[in-house]
């Protein structure tokens, strides 16, 4: 095929994707210089439609990005009142108090918020600055300059046919580029993937580790709604099968963001994630609270687990990883969006000088060296220990230790020095014939749901007509190994439903891909035990629209 020939825009910095790591950092680069001409893509329809967080925000990087956030009206309007943990059983649950756990985890001065709403209104800050921002352009290449450095991306291609050829409403798009790159797509970006393997950044670090987070919003009885009270629970239904826990906040207007996420290092290939989920809210606590209300938007996204030790470099020359491109979310408070604006901010002061100094294309040194030694670092070495702990030890012992290890590191000591992950979560699934299946009970339709209802809760969509972005590195594998060797795991771990496998009467099974109903949670480029489904972007514009997530 012929070279796709693109016109070209050059900018100071181009940013690729409208999180709160991207936004942070645009914002931070017009502060420092109104002269700098910074773009940023957003693959999602409009910002803030591919944003899933739980979330309870701190506000500390809001506050080294913009203290005057209150005065500006940042929607940050439910504070915490009200902290509970819980451990349960299938019938009954035990609290856990607040008093025996480290200072770190206190939730006093949060807020309940929507981080899809917090990005618009970052977004608003951003272009009242002079950014420009262009929702709706996927980001499907990285241009390449002479000397290897990232100079830039192609955006905006559009009307390929399902067989990858141009169509006949064929656009190609764009190259965007800049004397930087910053990649903010959250965890486990397409571009960000390419960075990593190409520059070998990953080299000496620990493998990445993930969960799995699914969300629904509920409209629940103002009689049962308690704002700004929030709730993390471990334990039941997941047992022993396999790490994680739920989340329960109580926002605004009788709203319920109720969540529960799953670590994907489990080895058991008949879990199901999504099901475990529906079957979480069931337990009498839960149901109880649910009642009478009802569900008004469903979503799911991958989570990085991995913390200080698995954060890859995150410079090579001309681009720089931010916020969950390079995994900075603290486990233990279950928070990253605090350190996305951070990583944004530090990117954008790291940038900012080298062109002041004339330099473009080079690695932002003073980048990395912010990231690891300020506030991201001391915040994710605090709290090193405690994945690894649980995944080694499960949860009662890592409850135990993992606490004293938090508290001992806020003194700056430890037992444990820091402990490693080992496999990575494709290598920790096991055959299925270690395992026995996992039976679910069916969904009610009141308090749990079957998947392609709730997929219907995240407004997701793509254009059936262009190639699926769900790409199999060999065809065969999925049956010959994913199914004979692991009872076809992409069926399940999946929380859309986008994988199937079908038999016909006398046919061997067939392997379908529903990429219509992807919301962009990157679990089964993470999950798959042969590691063969890549995971690349749709054309822009498609995919989940969450309203509020």
């Amino acid at each position: 095929m012929a070279e796709i020939e693109r016109e070209s825009m050059e900018y100071d910095v181009v940013i690729v994707g409208a999180g709160p790591a991207g936004l942070a950092a645009a914002i931070r680069l017009k502060q420092l210089d109104a002269d700098l001409e910074v773009v940023v893509l957003e693959k999602g329809s409009e910002v803030g439609a591919h944003i899933l967080s739980g979330a309870v925000l701190d506000p500390c990087g809001l506050d080294a990005l913009i203290p005057d956030w209150k005065e500006r009206g940042a929607p940050l309007d439910v504070p915490v009142r009200k902290d509970n943990f819980y451990i349960l059983g299938e019938a009954g649950q035990m609290r856990v108090p607040n008093w025996p756990m480290p200072p770190l985890m206190n939730n006093h001065g949060n807020y309940v918020v929507s981080m899809g709403n917090v990005c618009r209104w970052m977004a608003q800050q951003a272009e009242e600055l002079g950014v420009e921002i262009f929702p709706g352009m996927a980001c499907s290449e990285l241009v390449h300059g002479e000397n290897g450095e990232v100079r830039g991306v192609v955006a905006g291609e559009f009307g390929r046919a399902q067989d990858g050829t141009p169509g006949p409403n064929y656009e190609p798009g764009m190259e965007l580029l800049g004397k930087y790159v910053f990649l903010a797509e959250g965890v486990r970006g397409s571009l960000s993937k390419q960075v990593i393997a190409r520059y070998d950044l990953s080299a000496g670090k620990e493998p990445q580790k993930y969960g799995i987070g699914m969300k629904e919003i509920w409209e629940i009885d103002p009689e049962k709604h308690r704002e700004g009270t929030i709730t993390h629970t471990m334990g039941w239904p997941l047992g022993r099968n396999a790490g994680g826990g739920s989340f329960i906040y109580h926002a605004s207007d009788n709203q319920l963001f109720i969540g529960f996420v799953v670590h994907l290092n489990y080895a058991n290939p008949y879990l199901y994630p999504y099901m475990e989920f529906q079957r979480f809210k069931h337990h009498p606590m839960v149901a109880d609270l649910l009642k009478g209300g009802k569900r008004v938007a469903y979503g799911a996204r991958a989570i990085s687990e991995g913390g200080f030790q698995s954060m890859p470099k995150m410079v090579a020359p001309g681009v720089a990883l931010l916020g969950c491109s390079v995994g900075m979310v603290n486990v233990p408070r279950i928070k990253g969006n605090h350190n996305a604006m951070l990583s944004g901010k530090a990117a954008a002061e790291a940038a900012h000088a080298a062109i002041r100094a004339g330099r473009a294309g080079d690695e932002l040194a003073d980048y990395e060296t912010d990231v690891r030694s300020g506030p991201i670092g001391r915040d994710l070495r605090k709290v090193r220990n405690v994945k690894p702990m649980w995944s080694k030890w499960g949860l009662l012992p890592s409850l135990a230790l993992g606490g004293l290890d938090m508290w001992m590191n806020t003194a700056n000591m430890t037992f444990f020095g820091t402990m490693s992950h080992g496999k990575t979560d494709a290598e920790a699934t096991e055959p299925a014939d270690r395992h026995k299946p996992i039976a679910y009970p069916r969904p009610d339709g009141k308090l749990s749901f079957d998947r392609l209802t709730n997929v219907a809760f995240s407004f997701t969509n793509h254009d059936e007509n262009q190639p699926s972005h769900l790409k199999l590195k060999d065809p065969a594998v999925p049956v010959t190994v994913g199914l004979a060797k692991y009872a076809g795991p992409s069926q399940r771990y999946c929380p859309a439903g986008v994988y199937e496998f079908v038999q016909e009467e006398g046919q061997e099974p067939r392997f379908v891909i529903n990429f219509q109903n992807c919301v962009h949670c990157k679990t089964c480029d993470i999950k798959d035990p042969p590691q063969n489904i890549n995971w690349t972007t749709p054309q822009g514009g498609d995919g989940p629209n969450y309203p509020n997530m």
